[in-house]
């Protein structure tokens, strides 16, 4: 029993006089809510061609890991020296694709310190005007999302080793082209992109475009959103 009432004075205690449990509560609270709407947002209206759901789902941990590493360093100096020091050792990679993804981490972490900071007010407001920004944004620009469920994934061989004409046939003919591999042979090129397109029609006019350039040619067009290359 000694060593619960221990516990309670020392930690819990300490606790409370550094940092009151309802607010504590109420930032991690405000800072989950704003996450999720930042996740839906991004999964709606971004524009990055991998799987922002996959993506989306980092935001939550990272909020509340930066959250968690605030409310326990503003208090203390030789803490918050610590974590400089220790952060120095500490290599953090990760593999961003598109700087949009980079855009919404920072976000992402300025929700988290604004909740470690106990504001929660200017977090709400912060938040709402950069969604409100961005939204203002993609209605002007009138760009519509790229949704991973609308890739296709388009493969060429072909004997022909003039890649500008082909890749130039491709971005006549669909909305969005990317190339993910190719591969030199003793004649010719093996071709794989991820693209777009908006009806079938443009799909055949793509298949007439490749025969055209030589009858050897060969075209594969397969729905497969997940596909790594």
């Amino acid at each position: 029993m000694d060593i619960f009432q221990k516990i309670q004075e020392k930690y819990i205690q300490e606790f409370s006089n550094n940092v009151p449990l309802d607010e504590f509560l109420f930032n991690i609270l405000v800072t989950a809510l704003l996450i999720a709407l930042l996740r839906l947002f991004y999964i709606r209206y971004g524009n990055a061609i991998s799987n922002r759901r996959k993506f989306a789902a980092n935001f939550l941990p990272l909020a509340l890991g930066t959250l968690l590493i605030i409310m326990i360093v503003k208090s203390s100096i030789a803490l918050s020296l610590g974590l400089v020091g220790a952060l120095s050792i500490v290599r953090y990679r990760a593999a961003i694709k598109d700087p949009e993804e980079l855009t919404y981490l920072f976000i992402t972490i300025g929700i988290g310190l604004a909740g470690g900071a106990n504001q929660p007010i200017l977090a709400i407001v912060a938040f709402t005007l950069i969604i409100g920004l961005l939204f203002a944004g993609k209605l002007i620009s009138g760009k519509k999302a790229f949704k991973r469920e609308d890739q296709l994934l388009v493969h060429i061989e072909t004997d022909i080793d003039d890649f500008s004409r082909i890749s130039r046939l491709l971005t006549e003919n669909l909305n969005f082209v990317e190339l993910k591999r190719m591969d030199t042979l003793e004649k010719g090129l093996n071709l794989s992109f991820v693209v777009r397109a908006e009806n079938l029609e443009q799909l055949n006019q793509l298949k007439e475009g490749i025969t055209a350039f030589s009858p050897a040619n060969r075209l594969s067009v397969i729905q497969q959103p997940a596909v790594i290359l």
